[in-house]
């Protein structure tokens, strides 16, 4: 990995995208559609992602993006990184992938707990579902029950 180079974030599915970092506007694709994240550098090589976010234009969502004062300022954002995505279908559905995956800071991230709460993508829908026939496995070896709350959300109380 170069300091300032490419760098791959990984998604809840287990797939690698490669962003390119852009430290300056002009290193911001100019009328091309994307994938952005902010992020934090500590010591060097220790990455952390703060925001991940799609935009039809990159820059012209990035230049003035009203999160990034937040990010740059409170939580000491440093870079951002940013990956072309052609289609609207294919930015959503990487967005959603590194938003589950990540779990960045900024991002309102949900944890599923109902079927409302599942994944869009086919492959994210699937391991979404083991994981939670697994915690249902593990509450009945440890005699939690799952209770429906008020709120149409599953919860494991002993």
């Amino acid at each position: 990995m170069m300091f300032f180079g490419r760098h791959g974030w990984s998604g809840e599915s287990g797939r690698t995208y490669t962003f390119k970092c852009a430290l300056t506007k002009h290193g911001i694709p100019n009328d091309s559609g994307g994938i952005y994240v902010f992020v934090r550098r500590r010591f060097g090589f220790f990455l952390q992602a703060l925001y991940v976010g799609k935009a039809a234009n990159l820059r012209g969502r990035l230049v003035g993006h009203e999160k990034w004062g937040t990010a740059w300022w409170i939580l000491g954002a440093t870079e951002r990184h940013v990956m072309r995505v052609a289609t609207e279908d294919e930015r959503r559905k990487i967005e959603e992938d590194l938003i589950r995956g990540l779990k960045p800071r900024m991002n309102d991230v949900q944890m599923p707990r109902c079927e409302d709460d599942a994944p869009n993508t086919p492959e994210l829908r699937h391991w979404w579902q083991v994981r939670r026939e697994i915690t249902a496995w593990f509450a009945g070896l440890f005699g939690m029950k799952p209770k429906k709350a008020h709120d149409g959300h599953v919860h494991v109380h002993r």
